[in-house]
């Protein structure tokens, strides 16, 4: 479909969906042997189309248990790691937990976050105001405690991005009516919008979360005025080099900020996702795609990351997001920046050693010989997933650990039929990464790693998304879909065409170390429902109705090495039935691939984090775009969410305000453990 299509396609009810449409379309010329391919070699191909398995492909994927009848309830109870009653499935106006725990809003989009903040006027708002107060669509959650027994800590959180047509009062979707609505006022509040937060939060006399909004180190990050430095290979680069900042060594702001991750420092990385949509050009055929002549420096690098998408008016307002004004402001975006939420005067690094593509989180570890290693993926239909490993080691020199994320080595995986995984350096003068094709130096390898994982040979993917290692040398890959995968393009690692429902990937890296350059893998779980013999979906059979799942997005492990995984189905939760929601997932023993239902979220509403505090007493989560993914499949609404009639008011349900992102804590009732 072209972008004008996109837009007009009366199916695509919001802006989310839209962003979901446009992902649709792949970027990557690489696809002679994707994942569906490799999956294909090692598992079967005509046993995976129909969603059945010999004895061995099977007990490589779950085990002996998959080989043996359902047992009775209590008995697959008593077996598993994950001690709740299992919540029911569903789809309405609120979110559910399981019986036994409380679930409270704790933060808002718009709640005031400083002391000098005002309080939140949703019909009478301004960019001073928002710099000040909780951003929109919020992603990642992490939690950097501040007093020995965690009663006290800083919540970083991402903000995706924003969505006028339920932000905004009177104006609908802008990306369909051309942004004629968007005046310069209401752009810069978009842009306050969006970025992250540092808010402080401790327990009270009760023991119940609360906002400490006079916290010292509390702030906002925005694309709109916070200035951040460039490191890494490609800082000072000739390609980095725009008008405003002709020494290519600083940027204003972040953007489309998804996933993420913490240090072992206690440093926030903040990955940069769909960036790509934020650039603008004056310079359109008649469908509304921009006209890039074939001659342009970037050309090549332009079509490989789909710049520009022109989903924000942000270009009209300003020359750093207009191509035709700074060809190479793109370049500064795509990166994972560094934040010291500690120290409120400090200045974000976008670190360039760890590459640029469509980052989807940056989950850290500690391999066993001492060094930090960040696993990436690119979110994008038949992309790659990539792990950076720095060259020194982790220390207590909190000094020292800062330039962990500038020196170090980028690889990119390639899933082969008989198990392996291995992981390609991405690194100038290797192979093909030479100035005959085009690198020039580390700094080119970094800004086009796309297209450099392309030579190397990398699998592609089925939208690598949240990626999440374990300390014991295991790391989990969340693949949530890929509608465009062909018959002919499947493989052993992404297993079915036309996958709306997504898979995820167990690595198992040699010797348990994270820095190893081969591993194991093996599929998890095939998601999707297992009593639809075409969907092809595998899981324990333990799994009850409940506990099957579409689009795996954003992961957790907790202090206990349980996996939680959290979905986005976006506008095709129809094709499940179900809201997105928070599950727990059996990796180890008899039970593994048995999933059970923990949470769930209002109706268009994607859920994002997880994050367990330390001692496994508070999990925090993210409900993102509530009220507005595939609204249009609501019984009794069956029809576009507007700020004016939503298809849900969570989490205030007054009529005078429209549904907001916002951050739950979930806690024990009683206190203790979650799920033990």
């Amino acid at each position: 479909m072209t972008r004008r299509q996109i837009l007009d396609d009366p199916e695509i009810g919001n802006k989310a969906e839209a962003f979901e449409a446009f992902d649709d379309i792949p970027t990557n010329p690489n696809l002679q042997r994707t994942i569906g391919d490799v999956i294909n070699a090692r598992y079967g191909r005509r046993d995976i189309l129909r969603g059945m398995l010999g004895v061995t492909a099977t007990t490589a994927l779950f085990g002996t248990s998959a080989m043996v009848a359902p047992r009775q309830a209590s008995a697959a109870t008593a077996d598993s790691r994950y001690v709740f009653d299992e919540l029911a499935w569903g789809n309405d106006e609120t979110h559910h937990v399981a019986d036994g725990y409380d679930a409270n809003v704790l933060l808002r989009w718009g709640d005031p976050i400083t002391a000098d903040a005002p309080e939140f006027d949703v019909m009478n708002q301004t960019a001073a105001a928002q710099l000040k107060q909780f951003g929109y669509n919020n992603d990642y959650v992490g939690f950097v405690p501040l007093n020995d027994d965690g009663s006290r800590g800083l919540l970083c959180v991402n903000h995706e991005y924003t969505n006028e047509e339920v932000m905004f009062p009177g104006l609908g979707r802008q990306d369909r009516a051309q942004f004629s609505g968007m005046t310069p006022a209401l752009i810069d509040i978009e842009m306050a919008a969006h970025g992250g937060s540092v808010v402080e939060i401790a327990k009270d006399d009760a023991g119940v979360w609360q906002v400490v909004r006079d916290g010292k180190m509390n702030r906002r990050i925005t694309p709109l005025d916070t200035a951040m430095t460039i490191d890494g290979p490609a800082a000072g680069h000739a390609r980095m080099k725009t008008n405003d900042d002709p020494d290519g060594m600083n940027v204003i702001g972040t953007l489309n900020n998804c996933a993420g991750g913490l240090t072992p420092w206690g440093t926030w990385l903040m990955a940069e996702e769909n960036f790509h949509g934020y650039f603008w050009s004056d310079q359109l055929d008649a469908d509304g795609k921009p006209v890039i002549a074939d001659d342009h420096p970037e050309a090549a690098s332009y079509k490989r990351y789909g710049v520009p998408g022109m989903w924000y008016a942000w270009g009209a307002q300003y020359d750093r997001f207009n191509i035709d004004k700074e060809p190479l402001a793109p370049n500064k975006f795509g990166w994972v920046v560094e934040v010291d939420p500690m120290d409120p005067t400090s200045t974000p690094v976008k670190h360039t050693a760890l590459g640029r593509f469509r980052h989807e989180g940056a989950e850290t570890t500690v391999s066993s010989d001492g060094r930090l290693v960040v696993y990436m993926g690119d979110d994008n239909r038949f992309d790659y997933q990539y792990k950076y490993v720095s060259g020194g080691k982790v220390s207590d020199d909190r000094a020292a650990n800062a330039k962990l994320l500038s020196d170090g080595t980028l690889y990119v995986a390639r899933f082969d039929e008989d198990g392996t995984v291995t992981w390609l350096p991405l690194t100038h003068g290797t192979g093909p990464l030479t100035a005959e094709n085009g690198f020039n130096d580390q700094g080119d390898v970094m800004i086009d790693t796309r297209i450099a994982a392309d030579l190397l040979g990398a699998t592609p993917m089925d939208r690598p998304e949240d990626a999440q290692p374990r300390g014991d040398g295991t790391a989990y890959i969340m693949l949530t879909n890929n509608t465009k995968r062909t018959e002919d393009e499947v493989n052993a690692a992404n297993p079915r065409a036309d996958s709306s429902f997504g898979h995820i990937i167990e690595i198992k890296e040699d010797g348990g170390n994270h820095a190893a350059t081969q591993g194991r893998w093996s599929i998890l779980v095939k998601c999707g429902d297992p009593s639809v013999s075409d969907v092809g979906a595998q899981w324990n059979p333990e799994t009850s109705e409940n506990g099957w799942f579409g689009s795996p997005d954003n992961c957790a492990i907790d202090a206990d090495g349980r996996l939680w995984v959290s979905t986005d189905q976006g506008s095709n939760w129809a094709k499940t039935g179900k809201s997105d929601g928070l599950y727990a997932v059996e990796t180890e023993g008899e039970a593994r691939g048995t999933s059970k239902l923990f949470f769930r979220c209002p109706v268009g509403g994607e859920m994002c984090g997880p994050y367990f505090t330390d001692d496994g007493e508070t999990l925090f989560v993210a409900v993102q775009h509530p009220g507005t993914d595939g609204t249009k499949n609501i019984p009794g609404f069956e029809r576009e969410s507007t700020f004016e009639d939503p298809a849900t008011r969570w989490p205030d349900f007054d009529p005078k305000m429209p549904p907001r992102p916002a951050v739950v804590v979930v806690t024990k009732q009683g206190g203790g453990k979650i799920a033990v």
